[in-house]
């Protein structure tokens, strides 16, 4: 599908339309009515086109921008570019998309990451603690681990939502991944009781910091 207009794939989307998507998307925040699973069947039908992708971004709407994201090059983007999309993805799985499809994969990654943590939107914020959670499972050379458990101690019983939810994430892959710190995490999260009483479905493991750190290392143990 070379040389497809942003007309075309905005018309294509607008026939993917289901009132039932919706429904279930705006209840989490989201303001699209795409099947996902629809989505990037037209992604891989488009493959990567970058010059497309940030003109569907431009247009504001959210099942433009999910696609955007899929064929994009994530290495293309500029760091001051990437830090005015995060600003500007206004809702929660474009900019999950966002911080995990691209800006992950872009090596601005690191200098963001440390920027977005310190930045005073609540929003911005939690994307530096995505970024940080991906080094604490993968990378965490360097990274001051104590200090981050500090930080989340201090700070996530009053944040945000989605700053907590963040925070949260980082606070669990902590105590999973490095049993040097295990005790302290589970510590904090019983102290703080954060997501203590998410409802979770059966068969799903609960956001609750001290019931995810065990599950997680009991399956890591066998």
């Amino acid at each position: 599908m070379a040389d497809t207009t942003v007309a075309e794939v905005m018309a294509e989307l607008a026939a993917l339309e289901d009132p039932k998507a919706r429904a279930v998307n705006e209840r989490h925040g989201d303001d699209h009515g795409v099947n996902l699973g629809k989505l990037r069947a037209l992604a891989k039908r488009l493959k990567t086109q970058q010059e497309l992708a940030s003109q569907l971004w431009e247009t504001d709407d959210s099942a433009a921008r999910l696609l955007a994201l899929l064929i994009c090059r994530p290495k293309a983007y500029g760091r001051a570019e990437l830090d005015a999309m995060i600003r500007g993805a206004r809702t929660p799985k474009v900019h999950d998309w966002l911080v995990n499809y691209v800006v992950k994969k872009n090596p601005h990654a690191e200098e963001l990451r440390l920027a977005w943590l310190a930045d005073p939107d609540p929003v911005v914020a939690s994307a530096g603690w995505a970024l940080t959670t991906e080094r604490v499972a993968t990378r965490p050379e360097g990274l001051d681990l104590a200090g981050l458990l500090d930080t989340i101690e201090a700070d996530m019983k009053d944040a945000p939502d989605r700053l907590q939810w963040a925070m949260n994430h980082s606070l669990a892959q902590i105590g999973i991944e490095h049993p040097e710190h295990r005790t302290r995490a589970v510590a904090i999260g019983e102290r703080l009781g954060v997501l203590e009483d998410y409802p979770t479905p059966p068969g799903c493991t609960s956001p609750y910091a001290p019931v995810w750190i065990a599950e997680m290392v009991r399956r890591k143990d066998g």
